[in-house]
């Protein structure tokens, strides 16, 4: 069933948000909220802390030798780094795809039954069924491999691989999608069929971006938020932060000064 996403709710609120990496600070005191049913890019030079940031929302930088996160981080309105947060269903509220599209090496149709077998979503074979198309209908790849769903995912090409990945993500309906770079590996043809994607996704989905392509942030998302040396330094809707910035360092990134 679809969600219909409430606008302009605040699904993830960040305050003095820090991450360290041993005596490497990734991330200085970010505040930031990205709002329900809108696509947030986060965009930045290299190492500026976009990915970091987006490593803390689904607390994949529990994973890192010597991360230490302090501040707050809310998702909705739930602090996610409480000793009584179950990190397995935070990750299943919170989907996630990869730079480089990474399905397993199973069938297409395992790569997306994966997740609602492990979370028990499924009475029934019929009930998984109906899960798995449904998951690869919303991910636009339904009508390509529906002859070939035993072929194995890794088959695919890119772009069809990563859309498989963002069916594999949304098929335990997660309320919130993070991509890293999802186009950085894919060519300018796939690359359009994963935005259009992203743009229909935003019905349902909050979504969080990681991206270096300023064209892209500024094609896909609604708020852009740009990062430099760990810092945020400014968002906004991303036809203002685009078009008027109101920091000097946006202005220098955008138009090309450096980054």
């Amino acid at each position: 069933m679809n969600k219909i996403v409430p606008q302009n709710s605040f699904k993830i609120i960040a305050r003095a948000l820090s991450v360290h990496y041993g005596e490497k600070q990734a991330l200085h005191q970010v505040d930031l909220d990205i709002r329900a049913g809108e696509v947030t890019a986060l965009i930045g030079p290299s190492g500026c802390g976009k990915s970091t940031f987006l490593r803390c929302i689904n607390r994949m930088n529990d994973l890192v030798d010597g991360a230490r996160v302090s501040g707050s981080l809310t998702l909705d309105g739930q602090d996610i780094y409480d000793p009584a947060v179950d990190v397995v269903q935070l990750r299943a509220r919170v989907g996630m795809v990869f730079q480089k599209p990474n399905p397993f090496p199973k069938s297409i149709y395992d790569n997306v039954a994966y997740g609602p077998r492990i979370h028990g979503m499924a009475r029934d074979q019929a009930e998984l069924d109906a899960i798995v198309n449904g998951s690869l209908e919303k991910a636009g790849l339904w009508a390509e491999v529906k002859d070939r769903l035993a072929d194995s995912g890794t088959s695919l090409s890119g772009g069809q691989q990563q859309r498989l990945c963002i069916a594999r993500a949304i098929a335990v309906e997660p309320e919130l999608i993070l991509m890293d770079e999802p186009c950085s590996a894919l060519d300018p043809i796939a690359t359009a069929k994963v935005e259009e994607l992203i743009d229909e996704l935003r019905e349902n989905y909050t979504i969080v971006m990681v991206t270096h392509s300023m064209q892209q942030a500024a094609r896909v998302s609604q708020r852009t938020a740009f990062f430099h040396m760990g810092k945020l330094i400014e968002v906004g809707d991303t036809e203002q932060v685009f078009t008027n910035p109101r920091e000097p360092l946006t202005q220098g990134y955008i138009t090309g000064r450096f980054g």
